[in-house]
């Protein structure tokens, strides 16, 4: 027997010895390309939508949203080294992105077609494949004509390659989609399913338009729409779209009434036209939405209600001039925020402000971005001081604040938040002269940016404060004098990273100069741009 057998043989076990309820989980990774470079947000919104991982209930009156069941199921595979991380988060560690080693791949291909869970489309077959009634799931590596694919008993089909030809590709309009079926769905909905994921896949604008109309007309029971890569304007996918009553994950620029959805993706990269998108105010309609990319930039038209998105666990690109503040309150399950734009006080009544209150209440906040286009912050309804009010999550590990022009020191704020790894201060996020880390200050925080804070004259950084700090950066805070005594004592420290700082400033940090003993320890500092 080959020695290459003989690992497969043994790596088989590891299948044998998977708990039932993670074998699909397994089996579903071998539709992906060889090497292929899976993100774990996009496998488990999928998994989510299909219905293969689905809330449970923990011990008390606890119960353990669908995400974080994935994202166990994920790291127990991790642990028996059927997967290989690629990349994980900074803030919180978690996984990312993962692959699959070759020989792995090749078990899980070989038990997902002894299970007949799925088939792998191309020229020679893809026709063979309509005429087989047992077909449940198709995959597709390389380009095939979707036409030859039609099996009635389809429930997914994962297209990763461009399904028009080569020679067509700069008249594109790129589209990407993804569709599950639900396997829990009342057994009179399960005739024909569909689930389409097109990565990397496109359309042309015009003259296929007719073919995806009659597309849509025939997927009624699509899952997972994605539209991310269509970046341009002026475009309109047709009407029948609102046909899908059934979509769950939806990422396109033209919406309409899809009440089951759950992710919806609605950001563009084109700026020439970004100002001219308008988002209809139908948002709050969709109760099951758990995570929602708006535009950057909206049309001043565009005025939102979100108060009733309760599931929402994701909100990127939430704009102050197009949605309403006061609606980040009712949002206690969000994990990931993202703020642009001023806090309008005008949101909130008189009764309302003497309260003072909290504008984030989710215990689950681990992400948190603030990017203040115009205006002030108002800093109270935002990170009052801690502890005494907890206006922020405990378990927030990531704080980015840019252009927020907050006057009063926020570390005494931020340094007791128990769990915070990164925090990033950007252009004139602070515009106050002095901060302060205090003893015991920020437990777990590893990296900390400081970046073009022009009015920023004195740091301090007390003895015991930053204890696990490993990289720090400034860059064009032009008014401080000096670094913090402080820095001398944090011997976690490996980078330290001055750009755009006066050559004064740089002198009195390089050896010889007045601060240099309090980063000699340091392994890598690193100037740039300093004059």
């Amino acid at each position: 027997m080959a020695e290459g057998q003989v690992l497969k043989d043994v790596l088989a076990l590891s299948y044998d010895d998977l708990p039932p309820y993670l074998r699909p989980c397994f089996l579903y990774l071998s539709q992906f390309p060889e090497d292929y470079e899976i993100p774990v947000d996009i496998l488990i919104q999928l998994w989510i939508a299909e219905g293969i991982v689905s809330s449970k209930q923990e011990e008390g009156d606890e119960r353990l949203m669908a995400e974080d069941v994935a994202k166990g199921y994920l790291m127990d595979l991790a642990e028996r080294c059927m997967i290989q991380v690629r990349e994980r988060d900074i803030p919180t560690l978690k996984m990312r992105s993962f692959q699959m080693h070759d020989l792995m791949r090749d078990v899980c291909l070989s038990k997902a077609k002894q299970e007949k869970f799925f088939d792998i489309a191309d020229q020679s077959n893809a026709c063979q494949l309509s005429t087989i009634g047992r077909v449940r799931r198709v995959s597709v590596h390389k380009f095939i004509s979707l036409q030859c694919i039609k099996s009635p008993r389809l429930r997914i089909l994962l297209l990763f390659d461009e399904f028009l030809p080569k020679e067509e590709h700069e008249k594109l309009l790129p589209l990407t989609m993804r569709s599950y079926y639900d396997n829990h769905e009342d057994e009179l909905f399960n005739p024909l399913v569909w689930f389409v994921m097109l990565l990397g896949v496109s359309m042309l604008s015009i003259k296929y338009m007719g073919l995806w109309k009659n597309m849509f007309n025939n997927f009624n029971f699509l899952r997972v729409l994605d539209y991310e890569k269509g970046r341009g304007a002026g475009y309109k996918l047709p009407k029948d779209i609102g046909k899908l009553v059934h979509l769950r994950l939806l990422s396109l620029r033209d919406l309409e009434f899809l009440r089951c959805l759950q992710t919806l993706d609605l950001r563009m990269e084109n700026r020439l036209y970004s100002g001219l998108f308008h988002v209809p105010n139908v948002l709050w309609r969709l109760h099951q939405l758990r995570h929602l990319y708006l535009p950057k930039q909206c049309s001043r038209k565009t005025k939102l209600n979100l108060g009733t998105l309760r599931n929402l666990q994701t909100l990127v690109n939430f704009n102050t001039k197009n949605c309403y503040v006061k609606d980040l309150i009712n949002l206690t399950n969000i994990r990931e925020l993202e703020i642009r734009g001023p806090f309008n006080i005008e949101d909130f009544n008189t009764e309302e402000l003497e309260k003072n209150p909290p504008i984030i209440q989710s215990k689950y906040l681990h992400s948190l971005s603030i990017i203040n286009d115009e205006g002030r912050m108002d800093p109270r309804h935002l990170i009052r001081r801690l502890p005494e009010y907890h206006y922020l999550s405990s378990n927030l590990a990531y704080i980015k604040l840019i252009r927020c022009k907050l006057e009063k020191d926020p570390m005494a704020t931020l340094e007791k938040l128990p769990n915070l790894r990164i925090l990033e201060f950007h252009p004139r996020a602070f515009i106050g002269n002095e901060m302060l880390c205090s003893t015991q200050g920020f437990p777990k925080l590893e990296s900390l940016s400081l970046v073009c804070l022009p009015n920023l004259e004195e740091w301090k950084a007390d003895e015991r404060a930053l204890p696990c700090l490993r990289r720090m950066e400034i860059e064009n805070c032009r008014q401080l004098k000096k670094l913090p005594d402080g820095l001398r004592f944090i011997a976690t420290l490996q980078e330290l990273k001055i750009e755009s700082m006066p050559k004064t400033f740089k002198d009195r940090v390089e050896e010889g100069g007045e601060d240099f003993c309090k980063v000699q320890h340091v392994p890598s500092i690193i100037f740039q741009d300093c004059k």
